[in-house]
């Protein structure tokens, strides 16, 4: 197909958006196509328009792509989305998704271009209904380490949706490992404090005490909690006296954690125009609070 006559197809598929017998059989048809960004654009409108009809056709689009071109991965990790978006909760193309590995030719090498199957792969396991809590969690403890930050985060964030003591325990484990992307230690934190509240402040409190990246990370996972439990804890980091880049972090958090409490205390600190004044205003204007 030439491009644009690809380009007219493509465009053509916005028009099937409603789910009717119809359009359901035109994305049917799309979905069977040769090349793999067309049927990517027709499982992304089968996904977000709710047509569960589609299912086989999308895992057959899903299959038949690990055996024909599939550049990006993008006819499979479309395929595999629409799949999560429609509720499909049968493991057996998301464990195969993630552990897929396909390298591609880049300049200077070569370049694994599967990571965003494999993350589409890690969330849509959760749901899945046909393997026990145990095995999910190996496979997704299989994938925390992956070459790929994307999947790294999102393996984090399936754990977290796991919930119970086990989800919380390979949190604090998967924090404690360190990454060598800070993002994917924030999103430990962040995972944590979602899934045990106060209680896991102390923890990701440890890691206030320096003025890295880590140590920002974890002031905005903290922030995330929305508590006053989790403005305390970032106001006594602040009393305890910072250097100027991380001080604004910490008054950034402070905001964000959207507590009474906390949109004050930065106020009287513009008030006074005591030490951080400038960070504090901006941090209460970033965070759409007035300053005074």
């Amino acid at each position: 197909m030439a491009k644009k006559d690809l380009e007219k197809e493509v465009e053509a598929l916005n028009l099937l958006r409603t789910p009717t017998p119809e359009n359901e059989a035109a994305l049917r048809k799309a979905l069977g196509h040769r090349n793999n960004y067309y049927v990517g654009r027709a499982a992304k409108i089968a996904g977000e328009s709710g047509m569960r009809d589609l299912v086989p056709s999308l895992l057959g689009a899903c299959e038949r792509f690990y055996v024909e071109e599939d550049p990006q991965c993008w006819a499979k990790a479309a395929a595999i989305r629409a799949l999560g978006e429609l509720s499909y909760d049968e493991s057996a193309p998301y464990l195969r998704g993630l552990s897929h590995v396909q390298m591609e030719p880049v300049w200077g090498g070569q370049k694994d271009v599967a990571g965003t199957l494999r993350a589409t792969c890690a969330w849509a396991l959760v749901h899945c209904r046909d393997l026990p809590e145990a095995q999910v969690f190996l496979h997704l403890v299989d994938r925390a380490f992956d070459s790929d930050k994307t999947v790294r985060v999102e393996v984090v964030r399936a754990i977290g949706r796991m919930s119970g003591t086990q989800a919380a325990l390979l949190l604090r484990m998967r924090a404690l490992a360190g990454d060598q992307e800070t993002e994917v230690f924030g999103v430990c934190l962040a995972e944590l404090l979602a899934l045990e509240g106060s209680p896991a402040l102390e923890f990701a409190g440890r890691y206030l005490m320096g003025e890295d990246d880590k140590a920002a990370e974890a002031a905005l996972a903290i922030a995330t909690l929305r508590s006053v439990d989790a403005f305390a804890v970032l106001k006594q980091r602040w009393e305890r006296g910072v250097h100027a880049d991380f001080g604004a972090v910490l008054l950034h958090a402070i905001a964000l954690t959207r507590c009474e409490d906390a949109v004050e205390y930065l106020r009287g600190i513009v008030r006074r125009e005591a030490r951080g004044d400038v960070a504090a205003r901006k941090a209460l204007t970033d965070a759409g609070n007035r300053v005074e």
